[in-house]
């Protein structure tokens, strides 16, 4: 049974000098589940994920189709409807997809969620039936945010668009049916690392007082510089090639230097106090492993409040690309039982 798999960037050259000390040892071994889906998926994973492949990767994001207005009403529980709204000044509205559940008419908590896909490709519906999965047990409104992708629209755009929709939605809360003072951000990969982002501009801003932050293999260090990211090259589906290509489209030559926004990139934020509590976790076999423990464990040295999982075998997005193996099914119920404390609270 394969314990690896070739990943995007494999066969592009290292952008960084290797980090001090030792040489990483070997990758830690891939669950067994998620090792057979790795190789399933393998043709996929094997090419290297370089600028001139964005427009293939958009292609394939683009061919799995989205989830239709039907399937997001889930047989009825759910009322569907999608909103354009301000952007940020001077840039185009935004564009929310807002799903409530149907016949309630009390304010709910709500999730605003921020899709993945490295900032260079995806939509508003990615990701979104799994959160409708959680809303109707746990009666929240899902509100999913539409952003601008780099390289075309590079930093700030993509997190502007967010926090503009943020910032709408909150202020709109009573007409969406949401009480204001429960919305959690949310996203995975880099719907994680956007959240995050507008926890820090949530804060710095005056902005929504926001109930909590769901960051789920949260994409947060532009830096690509840590021992996960050199131990994981060239396999797992989302090596540091692929994590270059990504971050040189959101900034440009910027990318790695002094001067990278916090806003773009959380890890560089200075300081992590008085932030809403946060979930995060990560593979032990994906690239984002330690710059997300580091995260936490900042979050606590500031005094704050988060949860962390570190799922043992765990490849960058296993529980979407193997929904039934064990780990998996246990990442899911840790996700939804965080969520499911935060807002009994």
């Amino acid at each position: 049974m394969p314990t690896t798999a070739q990943g995007h960037g494999s066969a592009a050259p290292p952008p960084w000098p290797a980090p001090p000390g030792p040489p990483p040892g070997p990758p830690p071994p891939f669950d067994p589940e998620l090792a057979d889906a790795l190789e399933a998926a393998g043709e996929l994973l094997r090419s290297p994920l370089t600028p001139d492949l964005i427009p293939v990767l958009r292609e394939l994001t683009a061919a799995m189709p989205a989830p239709s207005d039907e399937d997001l009403r889930c047989g009825g529980a759910f009322d569907v409807t999608e909103r354009l709204v301000p952007g940020p000044t001077g840039a185009p509205e935004v564009s929310l997809l807002i799903c409530r559940p149907a016949g309630v008419t009390t304010a709910l908590p709500a999730v605003y969620h921020m899709h993945g896909g490295g900032m260079i490709t995806g939509g508003n519906r990615m990701g979104v039936l799994r959160l409708l999965d959680w809303a109707r047990e746990l009666q929240f409104v899902v509100v999913s945010v539409a952003y601008r992708l780099a390289p075309e629209c590079p930093f700030p755009a993509p997190v502007e668009d967010c926090y503009a929709g943020l910032v709408w939605a909150a202020g709109h809360a009573a007409e969406l049916g949401v009480a204001p003072d429960r919305i959690v951000v949310a996203g995975h990969s880099a719907g994680g690392g956007l959240a995050a982002a507008l926890a820090l501009m949530a804060r710095d801003r005056g902005g929504p007082r926001l109930a909590g932050q769901l960051l789920m293999s949260p994409m947060l260090d532009d830096r690509n510089d840590t021992v996960s990211s050199w131990q994981l090259a060239g396999i797992g589906g989302w090596d540091r090639s692929a994590n270059e290509t990504a971050w040189a489209a959101l900034l440009g030559d910027v990318r790695g230097g002094p001067e990278v926004s916090p806003y773009a990139a959380p890890a560089r934020a200075a300081d992590l106090s008085g932030l809403p509590p946060a979930f995060i976790d990560a593979g032990s076999a994906e690239t984002f492993r330690d710059e997300d423990v580091t995260y936490a464990s900042r979050i606590w040295q500031a005094g704050g409040i988060a949860e962390l999982h570190v799922w043992p075998g765990g490849c960058h997005g296993f529980e979407m690309m193997a929904r039934e193996a064990a780990i998996s099914r246990a990442a899911t119920a840790a996700q939804r039982n965080w969520l499911r404390r935060l807002l009994a609270g």
